[in-house]
This record gives C-alpha cells, structure tokens and sequence, in this order.
C-alpha cells in the first residue's frame, strides 16, 4: 500500500524563497490534545457544547492546561535549540481544531510555561493534519483518533496519545525515545506474512529476507531526524568535551533470532544506528520500558500500548494490517 517513500513529505526547492527556513528545520506538528492535558474542556464541549465550551474557554483562557502525554518529549525537543542557538535545528508546530479564539488558552499556556512554539494554524473544526506539508512536519501528534486516522490514511506520519498514568514530567534533561519496528518505523509487510502463515512461515520467511531491507513505514522520516539531531550532538561533543548529548533511542520489538537480522539490514540501508535494540520474542515490552523510562513510547498494537501505558507515555499509530483484522499471537 505505501512505498519507499510515502511518508515522506515534500520539501521546498524553491532557490529564492526568503523568510523563516521551515524546510530546514525538524519539525514535529502537534494537537493541543497532545501537547496538554484537556479532559476538562472536552468534557464540557462533548457534554454542553460548543457554545458552552467557548463560553469555558474564556473563563479559563489564563489558567494553564497541565502537561499532556506528548509534552515530555516536545519539551526536551525545543531545549535542543538551546544546545544550538546558531541553527536552532527544532521547531514545533500547534496544528488544531479550535478557532483562534478558543486556541488563545493554548497559546497562553506555551507562554506561562515557556515553551519555544510560535507557529500555529487554528482551523474552525477542519482537518488540521492538512497543513503538515505547509510546516515541513515530519509527525503529527493528537489525542483525536479519528484525524490521526485520517492522517494515515493520506500518507501522512501521523500518531494518537494515549492516556496514561504516568507521574508529571520530571525535568531531566536526557530524552529517550522507543520504537516498534514493524508498522511503525518499517512497513506491514512481515506483518502480513505473520497473519497469513503463522509464527513459522514468518521465521522462515524473514530468514530468507534477512539481506533485504524494509520499505519505510509512519515513522521513518521522524527518525531519520532524530538520527540527524544525534548527529549534530556526536560533532558538538568531539569538540567540546564538556557536552553530554541529550538523545537515546531504542527500537523494542517482538521480533527475535532469526528475525532480529532484517532489522539490522534496514537500519544500515537507511543509514540509521540506534542506542539500544531490544529483540524480546514475546516477553512483555513493558518490562523494558520500565528499565529504559522513555518520554515516549511508538507501537502500532494496542495491547502493546496498553501495558506500555503503565509505566512509559505511549503513541499508538493505527497503521497496516495489525489495526485492521484480529490478532494472531504477536510478532510485533
């Protein structure tokens, strides 16, 4: 269904556009459902209505929302830019559903709680992932399934929060990330094999397979960044002994020996090294999660999501055959 490069967005080639250089920049596009903790004002939207809920708004707009799932990993992302102030390499996008009127807590909320985001669109109730290309967004994060949902299914590198009970952010400095691999940073096509030819066929299938690369899935591009960010750490601290770089990733995987091989082989194709690669074979994610404390956490099947929501923030990315047919003992 998607290629190589389906998740890829366009960049601008225009030689003679002048202003802010969106296109050089890592940017992550984010809903203020992710970004803050909105259960209050949804309730009052989804029981009293939007009339009731602007009428909220107001009352609120200089009371703070709290911290939402996605705000950990958007937080550590901007103090990024502090580490380089000449390139300022990250930048964080408010894409959402309210009308500029209802968004002015959200922005209001940035400010008291110092967070670098300047930029937004405010679309009266339209899909707001629409705009990703605009922003030169390599992810777009929401609380909302249903644009998260449609996202994808445009081709769009998109993902849902989950809720989850994990303490307030800590304010470390590290960030850690962790993946699945398979309907997440890679395609579903092993998935597909597992669900049509069990646990054997998809041992035998990746063996044989093993040299060959994965096509890309949701979140290529979006570690592809990272992978570039940690780059630009590894130069800084060759010559400046005193700079601990911020960023760890981790891949988490059902997969295991021989299916652990491929992953390697795609890695290497797309020019990717990761910190820690974790090839459990069925042993609960959970249980590394709890030791490797990620600020967040992308798995494309909601169990995993569901035991990754007790003890890390969690992204669930409803993409490819996992989301659409019932589960089969895991691969992934």
């Amino acid at each position: 269904m998607f290629g190589l490069s389906a998740f890829q967005l366009p960049r601008s080639t225009d030689s003679v556009t002048v202003g802010f250089p969106i296109e050089d920049k890592f940017v992550v596009a984010v809903a203020s459902s992710a970004l803050f903790d909105l259960a209050e004002s949804d309730a009052v939207f989804r029981t009293q209505g939007p009339s009731a809920y602007r009428i909220h708004q107001r009352q609120h707009e200089h009371l703070p929302f709290g911290a939402g799932v996605a705000f950990p990993l958007i937080r550590r992302l901007l103090h990024l830019n502090d580490d380089f102030p000449e390139t300022r390499p990250v930048e964080v996008v408010l894409l959402s559903r309210n009308d500029p009127d209802t968004g002015l807590r959200a922005f209001n909320t940035i400010e008291h709680l110092d967070l670098d985001i300047s930029r937004a669109a405010f679309v009266s109730g339209r899909d707001p992932f629409r705009y990703m290309e605009t922003f030169n967004a390599s992810l777009f994060l929401s609380a909302n399934p249903d644009d998260v949902q449609a996202a994808l299914n445009a081709g769009l590198p998109a993902g849902r929060v989950y809720s989850t009970s994990q303490p307030a952010d800590d304010g470390e400095r590290e960030l850690r990330i962790a993946f699945d691999f398979d309907g997440v940073l890679a395609d579903d096509s092993a998935e597909r094999v597992f669900q049509e030819q069990a646990l054997a066929g998809f041992h035998e299938s990746e063996r044989t397979l093993g040299d060959e690369p994965m096509l890309a899935g949701p979140l290529r591009r979006f570690l592809e960044g990272i992978s570039k960010l940690q780059q630009m750490e590894l130069e800084k601290q060759a010559t400046d002994d005193s700079y601990v770089p911020r960023i760890r990733t981790a891949i988490v995987t059902a997969r295991n020996a021989p299916a652990h091989r491929r992953v390697i082989t795609t890695l290497r194709h797309w020019g990717i090294q990761v910190d820690e690669a974790f090839f459990l074979g069925g042993i609960d994610k959970s249980k590394v999660l709890k030791q490797f404390k990620p600020h967040i956490f992308f798995d494309d099947q909601m169990r995993h999501v569901e035991d990754a929501s007790t003890v890390s923030p969690v992204v669930h990315i409803p993409f490819g055959v996992a989301n659409k047919i019932p589960k089969r003992p895991e691969t992934e």
